[in-house]
């Protein structure tokens, strides 16, 4: 039945697709990326915002500085009630929160697909997905069937390659009737990112620097469903209510309304199918965390079936996938729900609840810290020890490189205090520092392994467990 064999089959052209299929393709892996929309790059999404430890896996991929030069940082981030994180204290090349469309991110994330080798079939629509034990094949319209080593489902909140499996999606939705607008504004906001509420309604302003400006807004009053009728003066009604003036909103290109679902997947892997994304986890659009969620679940899952189906790896290691960013996503949709739930306050012990957090946040370092950390992704981390799983951050090198340019590659990056050879190992990476421990990075730039002062047996076990064999000339 199957046509075509491939190596790994992404379903959806997101970012989060995007940037796997980019990935597995750069690591020599065969991927094929199915996607329902014709082709080119459309400008209508509720994205726009690149958090540091995004930025940071972008660095990685040597993307990070084009994507800054086309967008825009802002180091203060406002919430609510007077309370803002200032960014420019994160310990990070990039302390902010860059302002860009969506649609940006995939230009530049197709191109180093495309770039790579990932092959394209747009207008294509899974119906089907039946798995054994050596592979999935793939039916759908507008394709004919494909042969997958594994299939990745990173086609958005109605999934069907979720569905196909039968993984079930719990969760509820946690606000209704959301409106959307691209609008022309005739007078400049006072700030980059402009947002305000008041209980009973809030509103957010974003340009995309193209001379519009994307609205975000809702009111308690209008609670209808999605596709009740919306005009422009209901968006400037909603924008006056909650930052005090429409800034002389006009000239509408497009309109529309959501609702914001939360909801999650209760695993990630239903065997050698795997999602990511908005198809694993979905959550209110606060803090501007699903983009960057999605993408940091494409940058742990792809190094991780390129190892497996490269033969360097066990297949077992594709569990801790689900194992590692499922708590992830369970974090993101309890922080973002209770921070939209505290902009949407309108009774007096929900408020004075926001007011005591700005103040604890405000008054405490280490409390604002911990949620820089949580919002921008820069906190969380993969194992529970002092430093195995936690963030590696971009230590300089010798010559004046850095780490995150040393993974350029692909590779594992081994940090040691004496020369190590590795000319047996194609997919490690070796270089000197100055630092106190032995350190073993992992290709999306987390502490796979360390010690100190290791002997050489211990960093070849280790180098064996994580890395591979040493590979011999015969």
């Amino acid at each position: 039945m199957a046509g075509t064999t491939t190596g790994v089959v992404v379903v959806g052209c997101g970012p989060t697709g995007l940037l796997l299929a980019g990935d597995l393709a750069e690591a020599g892996v065969p991927v094929t990326v199915l996607e329902k929309r014709p082709p080119g790059i459309s400008n209508l999404t509720r994205a726009f915002a690149l958090h540091a430890r995004t930025l940071e896996q972008l660095d990685m991929r040597g993307l990070a500085d084009e994507l800054e030069s086309l967008g825009h940082p802002m180091t203060r981030l406002g919430l609510f009630d007077g309370l803002t994180l200032d960014l420019a204290e994160l310990p990070t090349r990039f302390p902010h929160v860059l302002v860009i469309p969506q649609y940006e991110v995939e230009r530049v994330l197709e191109r180093r697909a495309r770039e790579a080798g990932a092959e394209f079939v747009h207008e294509a629509e899974v119906t089907a997905l039946t798995q054994d034990a050596s592979g999935v094949t793939v039916l759908g319209r507008g394709m004919e069937p494909l042969r997958a080593a594994y299939v990745v489902g990173t086609d958005g909140m109605r999934s069907a390659v979720r569905e196909a499996v039968g993984l079930p999606f719990p969760g509820r939705s946690v606000i209704r009737s959301v409106v959307l607008a691209d609008v022309r504004l005739t007078e400049d906001p006072p700030d980059l990112l402009t947002a305000g509420t008041t209980g009973d309604a809030f509103a957010l302003l974003i340009p995309f620097g193209d001379g519009y400006h994307r609205v975000v807004g809702w009111h308690r009053s209008h609670d209808v469903p999605d596709d009740a009728p919306l005009d422009l003066p209901e968006i400037q009604d909603i924008v006056r209510t909650a930052l005090g003036r429409d800034y002389g909103m006009r000239d509408p290109r497009w309109l529309s309304r959501f609702h914001s679902d939360e909801r999650q997947a209760p695993s990630y892997r239903a065997g050698r199918v795997f999602l990511a994304g908005d198809a694993a986890h979905v959550h209110s659009p606060a803090g501007g965390q699903g983009m960057n969620t999605g993408l940091q679940d494409a940058a742990n899952l792809s190094w991780k079936l390129a190892a497996v189906l490269s033969g360097r790896a066990d297949a077992s290691l594709l569990d801790t996938y689900s194992a590692e960013r499922h708590p992830v996503g369970r974090t993101v949709l309890r922080s973002s729900g209770a921070l939209i739930r505290l902009a949407m306050a309108n009774r007096p012990w929900t408020r004075g609840l926001r007011s005591a957090l700005t103040t604890l946040v405000t008054h405490f370092p280490a409390l604002r810290r911990k949620a820089m950390h949580q919002v921008t992704g820069l906190g969380y981390s993969y194992g529970p020890g002092p430093l195995t799983g936690k963030r590696a951050p971009d230590i300089p090198l010798p010559g004046g490189t850095r780490l995150y340019e040393a993974l350029r590659t692909g590779n594992f990056v081994l940090l040691t205090q004496t020369p190590f050879e590795s000319t047996s190992r194609p997919h490690l990476t070796t270089s000197q520092w100055a630092g106190p421990q032995t350190l073993l990075i992992r290709p999306d730039g987390y502490i796979a392994w360390s010690a100190k002062s290791p002997s050489p047996r211990a960093l070849e076990e280790a180098l064996v467990g994580y890395v591979g064999a040493p590979v011999h000339p015969t």
